[in-house]
């Protein structure tokens, strides 16, 4: 009866443990934790039914597993150089890289082998032909709308494999040495011409300047010759409407004192006539006619009438 009751119980006991052990295995095989880095891909008898995101997910044991672990991290393909014929016929070598990630992990493993060697090949293509439209000089001064170009139509190509070109990069651009003596050459020719320029702007400004100058000279010069002939016209209205005052002063006193009145005006004529003569420099010896001795003498006698009549 002991023996039958050991039996019993060792026999339970297996049982319980198998039972554990197969709880436990369930739990191993349908519980799965996936990183934040990653993403699983799991089959169904070796068909895809979905994709576990990263966190705690449950699967159906013995029937789901997971048949691909793939990281959704940046990656960046290895450099690679390749050689390119610009517009204007020249080769040159080009080292580039490629950055991308996974987005849909089923399409990146059922639809292509291998991801890297799938996108080397579709970038040096797309390489090859972004340089063929440029030259020389846009080659190395343009690699930024270049290589977006390239990361344009690079994703183009790799959406099918649920990749994401995050960016692409030329990191070299590689001249053999008669390239680069052609180049120089050029840059020297060009910065002759750059300086010839220069001079004949320096020239040009330099003879408007003096142009410039002169005209400005011309012009003062020409309200100078206004300015006098303003002032000159001015000297002659006032000297004529002086004279103008004595006519009428004159005429009047001819019409108020009569002839005595023109024989003043006549005498005072003479004798400013003599004192002309006599204040000139040339004059050595004035001789005074008899006549004019008996005017000064009229004049005197008139102008003591026209006071006495005043």
């Amino acid at each position: 009866m002991v023996g039958e009751y050991m039996a019993q119980v060792g026999l339970a006991n297996i049982v319980a443990a198998i039972i554990v052990i197969f709880a436990l295995v369930l739990v191993f095989r349908g519980v799965k934790v996936v990183p934040q880095s990653d993403v699983f891909v799991i089959e169904r008898f070796g068909r895809y039914t979905k994709t576990l995101e990263a966190g705690l997910s449950f699967i159906v044991p013995f029937l789901d597993n997971v048949a691909h672990k793939v990281t959704v991290l940046e990656r960046q393909l290895a450099e690679f150089s390749m050689s390119v014929i610009t517009r204007d016929n020249v080769e040159v070598g080009l080292e580039a890289t490629v950055f991308f990630r996974v987005l849909d992990a089923s399409r990146s493993v059922y639809r292509i082998r291998n991801i890297n060697a799938a996108l080397h090949t579709a970038a040096t293509s797309i390489v090859r032909s972004a340089a063929g439209k440029l030259e020389l000089d846009e080659l190395q001064s343009s690699r930024e709308k270049m290589t977006t170009e390239i990361a344009q139509n690079l994703q183009e190509a790799a959406e099918i494999w649920g990749i994401e070109i995050t960016r692409t990069e030329i990191t070299d651009v590689i001249i053999d040495d008669k390239t680069k003596e052609s180049q120089r050459q050029q840059l020297n020719a060009e910065r002759e011409r750059r300086a010839a320029i220069a001079r004949a702007e320096g020239e040009k400004r330099s003879i408007e300047l003096n142009a410039e100058a002169k005209y400005f000279e011309a012009e003062k010069l020409a309200d100078a010759v206004r300015v006098t002939a303003d002032a000159d016209a001015y000297a002659i209205k006032v000297k004529a409407e002086a004279d103008a005052e004595q006519t009428r002063v004159v005429a009047s006193a001819i019409n108020e004192n009569g002839q005595g009145a023109i024989n003043f005006e006549i005498l005072k004529r003479q004798v400013e006539a003599m004192s002309a003569i006599a204040a000139s420099s040339s004059s050595k010896t004035v001789i005074i006619p008899t006549d004019v001795t008996k005017a000064i003498g009229s004049l005197q006698l008139l102008m003591e009438n026209i006071g006495s009549k005043g």
